[in-house]
């Protein structure tokens, strides 16, 4: 008790979840280069010439990630152990405005899948403007398929711009998926696929 309360007063030293990062593997001028160009295209789009729009994918199972969760004193939390079973696959549209589109995927995300996301979220562009998508170098992104069916969403206005390698904290969605995995989804929701 000592030790903790010498490390959150007079350390300053919080309580809190450790995070995975892949920031040494990538490309640090690259990365900057792109937030100077993301920022110059959030300039275009507040101007109304261009959407940018975020994608992503993110699963959803019984298998809670919130490590740990505030209990009262002499309670345990105890959450079912479902380490298998059911997976929810959600890909994901986000505009800076608050625009969303969604595609449920129940199985496995591959090209096709990212495919019908992209084929769904073009019908409902009007075509009146460019549309920029910003997303990962995911190998699911870079294979023919998707190539052949990008140059199809160009004639509808959708251009693809990838990120550079090992840079998630630019795409904005990733926010998204973060804050409803680990704030917003209740931990109740973890006891039924219902």
């Amino acid at each position: 008790d000592r030790l903790r309360r010498l490390l959150k007063k007079k350390a300053g030293y919080r309580w809190r979840r450790c995070r995975q990062s892949l920031k040494s593997r990538r490309d640090e001028a690259a990365f900057e280069r792109e937030q100077k160009l993301l920022k110059k295209l959030h300039e275009q789009e507040r101007l109304d010439k261009i959407d940018v729009v975020y994608f992503d994918g993110c699963g959803f199972s019984l298998k809670p990630v919130v490590p740990y969760a505030w209990q009262a004193p002499g309670e345990v939390l105890r959450l079912p152990a479902n380490s298998h079973g059911q997976r929810l696959n959600v890909l994901g549209f986000l505009q800076v405005t608050g625009n969303t589109f969604f595609h449920l995927v129940k199985g496995r995300v591959d090209s096709a899948a990212v495919i019908k996301a992209f084929d769904a979220f073009s019908e409902t562009l009007t075509g009146d403007r460019l549309t920029l998508v910003v997303m990962d170098n995911a190998s699911m992104h870079h294979t023919d398929e998707f190539y052949q069916r990008a140059e199809r969403w160009m004639i509808k206005g959708l251009f693809i711009h990838y990120l550079p390698p090992y840079s998630p904290e630019l795409n904005r969605i990733e926010r998204l998926w973060r804050e409803i995995k680990y704030r917003w989804l209740p931990l109740w929701a973890y006891q039924s696929w219902t």
